[in-house]
């Protein structure tokens, strides 16, 4: 199903495309060139639009104090990051109008200043795109659900490690929490709702 309505006051958030998560080989089903070129588009079309673009980056502390706690089945969590991996790319940085929001977990929303900063915008509505599908995006589309936003997610300019979890999350979970549709059908129903 494609997505019907953009709300007047929509947002986009764009999850984690910086240089140490786009750099990851092996995304599906749509590289991170693709993810990133088609998120910017968005980006672009919004703030033409004067509508807000969040960058939301991932990050940790060097020596690990601020990680998730928890005992997990997967493999630990703990490492070290280069310099730099936590740094929004160049495609998309470099807009003095655009939020920045700096997460510690998968989702956006915990821990973070994000409601606060949609809300005092009166967002309404936020489309996602990033980078993994059904980590970071999925994570933060449930939250904004739970928080009352309209969902859109824009499933050309997302991307996982994984066919199969990229595949659940677009065709079970997010027509649960929201719309989904191509970044084409947002950017034109972007325009004909500001037009």
């Amino acid at each position: 199903m494609a997505v019907t309505t953009l709300d007047p006051h929509t947002a986009l958030v764009v999850i984690d495309l910086q240089n140490g998560i786009v750099g990851n080989p092996g995304l599906v089903p749509h590289t991170a060139a693709e993810v990133v070129e088609r998120s910017a588009l968005l980006a672009d079309a919004f703030r033409e639009q004067g509508l807000p673009v969040v960058l939301v980056r991932v990050t940790a502390a060097a020596d690990g104090a601020d990680a998730v706690r928890g005992r997990i089945d997967g493999p630990s969590r703990a490492r070290s990051f280069p310099e730099g991996w936590d740094v929004v790319v160049d495609e998309l940085a470099g807009h003095p109008g655009d939020i920045t929001v700096i997460k510690r977990n998968w989702g956006a929303f915990y821990g973070t200043d994000l409601d606060l900063q949609l809300r005092r915008r009166g967002v309404t509505q936020i489309v996602l795109t990033g980078i993994a599908t059904s980590i970071g995006v999925e994570s933060s589309a449930r939250a904004a659900h739970e928080h009352g936003y309209h969902v859109t997610l824009a499933t050309d300019a997302m991307s996982d490690l994984d066919a199969e979890t990229h595949r659940n999350s677009v065709e079970r979970i997010f027509p649960r929490l929201g719309e989904t549709g191509t970044t084409a059908e947002i950017v034109e129903l972007l325009a004909k709702t500001h037009a």
